[in-house]
């Protein structure tokens, strides 16, 4: 019997007991990074045995993924505000967004591990970023059946840029995000780009 069997053959780990070490896994995230997360340091601080946790998880990708994703809860539906401008502020700001200082440190967390481990990134790519990807692809989709965005604009292109603007700006510039930056990157890039029609550039106010 390989390991991966006998993990498998074993009782999991549910309810309380993984909330407890999903949580003290995003702990241990925030404190030391993916690259310095182990799961003895998980087990440590969730107060239970590394075979409790291989009962669940076979790899350390597959825990923190878990964990990001718990913390996350479900993917709310994309925001309909009747304007792609409502809609980009709505889904951009506030909890699970932009702002949230939470997923923003996160994010930090694990960014070294996207080009460093495999599996992890596989799976952040396609289980965490490929559902948010799609929700902002429906705002500017909508957006167009509206009238709102010009045909020839490229989604695959447009729809990651406000976030990649953003997290620039957080990342290297150092620049915490605010409401009020992402309306302005809304307001003087984004919009500019897509719309049929010169938007008005009176200031707004992000809420």
């Amino acid at each position: 019997m390989t390991p991966a069997e006998a993990a498998a053959a074993r009782p999991r780990v549910e309810g309380e007991r993984e909330h407890e070490i999903l949580e003290a896994a995003l702990d241990v995230l925030a404190d030391v990074g993916y690259d310095r997360l182990t799961m003895d340091a998980v087990a440590s601080a969730a107060r239970a045995s590394k075979a409790t946790l291989y009962r669940r998880w076979d790899t350390k990708a597959s825990l923190v993924l878990e964990a990001v994703l718990a913390q996350k809860g479900p993917l709310a539906a994309a925001p309909d505000t009747g304007s792609l401008r409502g809609d980009l502020l709505a889904s951009h700001c506030g909890r699970g967004g932009l702002t949230d200082e939470r997923q923003i440190a996160i994010f930090s967390a694990v960014l070294t591990a996207l080009g460093r481990d495999t599996e992890f990134a596989d799976g952040f790519r396609t289980r965490i970023l490929g559902p948010k990807v799609e929700a902002t692809q429906e705002l500017f989709a909508r957006a167009r059946e509206r009238g709102e965005v010009r045909d020839d604009v490229d989604l695959d292109i447009v729809g990651p840029a406000l976030a990649g603007i953003v997290l620039h700006r957080e990342f290297v510039l150092g620049e915490v995000p605010t409401p009020e930056r992402v309306a302005a990157v809304i307001d003087q890039v984004i919009l500019p780009a897509v719309l049929r029609h010169s938007p008005d550039h009176t200031p707004k106010d992000p809420s």
